[in-house]
Formats: C-alpha cells, structure tokens, sequence
C-alpha cells in the first residue's frame, strides 16, 4: 500500500477553506481495479476520476492499478467544482512515482481543473483560494496561466503558472525554472474609468436630482426617482457610479472576490478597481437577485457589493422578487440556507431604482395627458410595498427637461468635482465611525448620539411626522440624511434647514397619488 497527499483550497460559497488530499494505492496481486473518491464530493468532483485518468495518462505518467481511495478532508464538508482535478493528479502520480520530491508537496496548494489532455483550464475563486494559502503561510501555488494574473494579487505567496500537468511535474522536480507571476497594484488601480459611464458635466438641467444622487452617494442612501418615460432617470442612474469614490485595496480584494466565484471577471482581468454597477433585468428570479442554486453563488446583491444596484422600472420586479431585499438592505449581507449547510455573502450596496409615477407614465405632466384612473394608479403603486418604500432614503420626482434647457448646451458640474466633495463627506465619517462605514448605516445609538437636534428642527420633524403619518424607520431614515446633508457642509450640528430638505426626499410619503 502507498501513500500520498497533496493540499488544494475548496470554497463554500465565498468562504474558502482547506482540502487535504490522500491517495492510497493498493496494486497487490488480485485486488480490483478500482478508484473511489470519498470526502462528500457533489457531481463534479465525483467526475473528476475521469479527467484525471485521461490527463495522466495522455501525460506520460502511470495510472495506479488496482484499487485507490482518494480521500478529501474535512470529511463533513461538501467539496464542490473542477479546482480539484490537479490535486488529485499529483497526489496519484506521487503515489506512484518512487523518485517524487514528497517534501515538495507540505508547503505547496494545487488548483487547476484538467483537460483530458493534461491541459490545466482555469477555475472560479481563485483570489479567494491563493488570499486563504497565503493566510495559511503556503509559499507557492501551482494555478492554470488564465487563473495566474489574478491569484498574484494576493502578494506575498509565489503564484506559479502552469499549462499541463507535465509543466507541474517537472517544476516539482527541478528538471525546469518556472518563474512566479508579478502584480503592479499600483498601475491597477491608476488605469482610466469605466468610458461607457458618462460624466455628470454632459448632463442638461436636473439639478434637483443632481442634489438628491450626490446626498446618495456622500451616505450610501438608498434612492427611487420617479418620473415619467424619457426624463433622464437611467441616464442619471448610469452616470452615478461616476461621483462615487474610488475603491480602497481592501474593497478591491473583496468585490474581485465576489465576480471570480460567480465567474464574472472579464478575461484577463486581474482586480476590478471601479465601483460594480449592475443593472439586472425585470425579469430576475428571487434566487438570481439574492443568489442560491444547490451550491450557493452570489446573486446580483452580491455582486453590486461596494457599488450600485440599479432597478428600473421597479413596479414591474415580481413582488416577491423585491421583497427579498429588505434583509440585505438592512443588514449588508445574505445568508443562503440550503440542507447541507449555510453560507454568507456580503451585499452592502446602493440601491438606486426608478419608476414610473403611473402605468402610462404622465400622471402629473404638463406635456401629455394621463390616461390612468385613479384605480389603476394605485394599484401601480401598490405593486412596491410600504416597508420597501421605508428602506428607500431618498424619493425624488424627475420633471422631463423644457424645451429651452434641451436645447441648451450642457452646462453641468463634473463628476470630478462632485466626487470631491463626496469623498471629504466620506472622510467626516470614516472619522466618526473608525471604519469603512457611512450614515446610511447608523443604527439605534448612533442616532441619539449624532443626531442631536435643536427646539426648531424637532418641531419641524415633529410636524411632518403628523402629517406625514410617518413609520419609526422613515423617521429614521430622515435622520441620517440630514446627517449627510449636514456632512455635505462640513457642519458638526443637524440645522433646521438640513432636516426640511431631507423630508423633501419623502415625495412618496406625501401620498402622492
């Protein structure tokens, strides 16, 4: 009987952990030919004895006769995913191979799915696996050459790439020099923004809105525009990712991770540095949003993590589509529960949402006549329910543009010099909290401590609690926007003027319809 083990990363969801590969070979006169693999792997690991016969034996090595158990530990976890082909590999050639530098294998991590050539194809996760080797003090990871440029993000581990299995072998064996991949963080993130996104300054008139998306932005507000069809709302939506700041390295790390497992980075690209905006169809099913299947993958919560989640045309969302995101809303995270276990997926994101104010869309215009009865108005609304509407900061009618400022040249301020001043709002808070966190999170205590307000300013809110018929979270809400207002012009105290221009962004509240 022989023995051999070889170590690889596994994730369960987004949370990778360590897989300790053992191969024992039986090849005694008599005993069957046969391999197993034991461990809980899904359908795809499972297949794995396939590929990995084919690929060592198109490679020139020997395949074990008789019988062979493979074992994946932790043995209580699921182990999902084709990046434990190349482990499993080089466990078997080890096993078999007298000459092979077992030492070699205690400080390396293999990751690779296998051709049935011996090709290494590349896998998804592979920042978050070479991130938990290095955590783990591995000192080097033997990775497919389409996986390499983004595991060499996690510096301080050598990311060694390879094309076949041969590659692997004979650079454990000295035989070649293969030389570790280099990142410049540095040049990432000094690379120009997204062209297709359009810059505030070529935008004509909304000036209202301008005010209402950088309050959004200086907060992380969350944000409904509603306005009939062809007033600008997408467009604005599409510029807003423009005047949001940049990306710290940590931010950086954690969104490339999150658009590797769900198999979204561009090809060739190492780090995503600008800010996810994602703009999911109405269509979206409830999982497709939240994230799920029988091995959870992030959804389009997750994937806007750090960034902008816009819905347009919200009312035609299924109800119950929109639903699932009070709790992400609210909390920055999801949980997927399946019957094998659970996992958790950052979704701390900006919800910018537009809407019709009726299903013909000029209930209120002066330019066309609204064909709706109050009935069907109504039952439009009604399709967005009220503790959606309370997790929504910001509500903001959008005018279409007169015929004059149409016509105009756009004379507008620059996303640029917008940014600025949210990003030294931003600093204000990074302040206060100590951490990455903005007014839109302020919770219970944070309120009464930060949101101190004068004799003017508590009879005004009062008075709009009343007439409003206001819900403890809209009050809520309207606290911590007046505190970004007050942010905005660098003021310690909440003014009076701060807490009218913050009930002003309750239009829904005002029972509109």
């Amino acid at each position: 009987m022989k023995l051999a083990k070889t170590w690889s990363i596994a994730l369960n969801g987004i949370e990778p952990f360590r897989v300790e590969v053992e191969v024992s070979t039986n090849d005694a006169a008599g005993s069957d030919n046969f391999l197993s693999i034991v461990g809980v792997p899904d359908t795809t690991v499972r297949e794995s004895r396939e590929r990995v016969r084919s690929a060592i034996n198109a490679s020139g090595f020997h395949f074990p006769m008789g019988s062979t158990t493979i074992s994946l530990a932790p043995a209580g976890i699921k182990k999902s995913g084709s990046a434990l082909d190349l482990p499993i590999a080089m466990a078997l050639i080890a096993s078999c191979d007298e000459n092979f530098p077992l030492e070699a294998l205690n400080e390396t991590v293999f990751i690779g799915e296998l051709g049935l050539d011996g090709h290494i194809r590349s896998v998804k996760g592979a920042l978050a696996m070479a991130l938990y080797a290095r955590e783990l003090d591995y000192k080097q990871i033997y990775i497919a050459e389409d996986n390499a440029k983004e595991a060499a993000i996690a510096e301080g581990v050598k990311v060694i790439p390879v094309k076949n299995l041969s590659q692997v072998y004979q650079s454990l064996q000295g035989t070649i020099n293969l030389s570790p991949v280099q990142t410049n963080l540095e040049a990432l993130f000094s690379q120009e923004q997204n062209h297709s996104l359009v810059d505030f300054a070529y935008i004509k008139g909304q000036t209202a809105l301008r005010r209402g998306l950088e309050i959004a932005a200086c907060g992380s507000h969350n944000l409904l525009m509603i306005g009939p069809p062809g007033c600008g709302k997408t467009l604005m939506a599409r510029s807003f990712p423009t005047i949001l700041p940049k990306l710290s390295l940590e931010e950086a790390l954690k969104v490339t991770q999150i658009h590797s497992i769900a198999g979204t980075l561009e090809a060739g690209q190492s780090l995503i540095t600008q800010r996810p905006y994602r703009s999911p169809h109405h269509t979206i099913s409830e999982a497709g949003l939240l994230g799920g299947s029988s091995n959870p993958r992030p959804g389009e919560v997750s994937l806007a993590h750090r960034g902008v989640l816009f819905l347009d045309e919200l009312p035609e969302y299924k109800r119950s589509t929109l639903e699932v995101l009070r709790q992400p809303m609210e909390s920055g995270d999801v949980e997927i529960s399946r019957a094998n276990g659970s996992c958790r997926f950052p979704a701390d994101f900006t919800l910018i949402s537009a809407m019709n104010p009726c299903p013909c869309g000029f209930f209120g215009s002066s330019q066309k006549e609204c064909r709706c009865t109050s009935m069907q108005i109504q039952r439009y609304r009604n399709k967005i329910s009220g503790p959606l509407l309370d997790r929504i900061d910001l509500h903001l009618e959008v005018n279409p543009l007169s015929q004059e400022e149409l016509m105009k040249k756009a004379e507008g301020e620059s996303s640029a010099s917008i940014r600025e001043r949210v990003e030294q709002a931003r600093e204000l808070q990074h302040k206060r909290f100590g951490d990455s966190r903005t007014n839109a999170s302020l919770n219970a205590k944070e309120l009464q401590e930060l949101c101190e307000l004068d004799s003017g300013s508590r009879e005004l809110l009062q008075n709009a609690i009343s007439s409003l018929d206001l819900s403890a979270r809209a009050y809520d809400r309207i606290l911590r926007v007046s505190r970004t207002i007050a942010d905005l012009e660098a003021s310690e105290a909440i003014q009076a003027e701060h807490i009218a221009e913050a009930i002003q962004y309750r239009s829904l509240d005002r029972k509109l319809w």
